[in-house]
């Protein structure tokens, strides 16, 4: 069965207005414009897909202001949420999802890049370059305190639970606030990303969890990572009752 690939980044309670999360969607989805052509397109979701293609919209601020004032887009006393799609056919394109704006102390805030998985576009995206690209799109646009790029089977063998923040991907990112990234072992390559913090590369290759050595690596890096105290829930777990 192939693997799958999907993007993410949280952040912890942080009450941002509509006006604010609205900003810094447009400039999210402007600079992910950048990555590849597929992401120049964005339509809201429907119950088919011949009503969502209808539904085109420019992702300005305005859009975005405009969506996030209505019921549907807004979750509980605060906080805004975003589903929306490229308009291309299933694997050919990519679904975005958005949580921000909210307060709320043991779900962390969220943005998430579900990533193409059929050709050509597959093998167009799934580079490290535009992947890196990728990830830096949503870093300088939502200042999260951590995100990754992964397959969901690599994330399983590292981290059952997948708790946000506790696991390495094939790119990872740690916020300046988490605490200085340590030497890694080859073949692993760090970057900073502006001022905000660091992006870490496993393998140049494309990561799978079919290959042992991936999986040993990945390993290898979370213990050291985990020593140094940068792999900590974005968000506290929730009290036991």
């Amino acid at each position: 069965m192939r693997e799958t690939y999907y993007a993410g980044i949280c952040w912890g309670a942080r009450k941002d207005s509509a006006e604010e999360c609205a900003r810094r969607a447009e400039a999210y989805f402007h600079l992910l414009s950048r990555c590849d052509p597929i992401y120049t397109r964005w339509f809201e979701q429907a119950d088919s897909r011949k009503k969502a293609l209808q539904l085109r919209f420019e992702p300005t601020a305005e859009t975005f202001t405009r969506f996030f004032k209505k019921r549907t887009y807004q979750e509980g006393r605060d906080g805004f949420m975003l589903w929306v799609w490229t308009g291309h056919e299933e694997g050919h394109g990519g679904l975005a999802t958005l949580r921000c704006g909210s307060a709320a102390e043991f779900v962390p805030n969220n943005c998430l890049l579900y990533l193409p998985k059929e050709e050509p576009e597959e093998e167009r995206v799934l580079q490290v370059d535009v992947l890196a690209q990728v990830l830096r799109a949503m870093v300088l646009a939502w200042e999260p305190d951590w995100g990754f790029i992964t397959s969901g089977d690599f994330r399983d063998s590292l981290s059952p639970q997948g708790i946000a923040g506790t696991f390495v991907g094939w790119l990872t990112y740690f916020s300046r606030r988490r605490g200085e990234v340590p030497p890694l072992p080859e073949p692993v390559r760090v970057q900073p990303v502006e001022d905000q913090g660091t992006l870490l590369l496993l393998t140049p290759e494309r990561l799978t969890a079919s290959n042992p050595e991936h999986l040993a690596l990945g390993q290898r890096v979370q213990e050291v990572l985990h020593a140094r105290g940068l792999l900590e829930p974005v968000v506290s777990r929730r009290p036991a009752t």
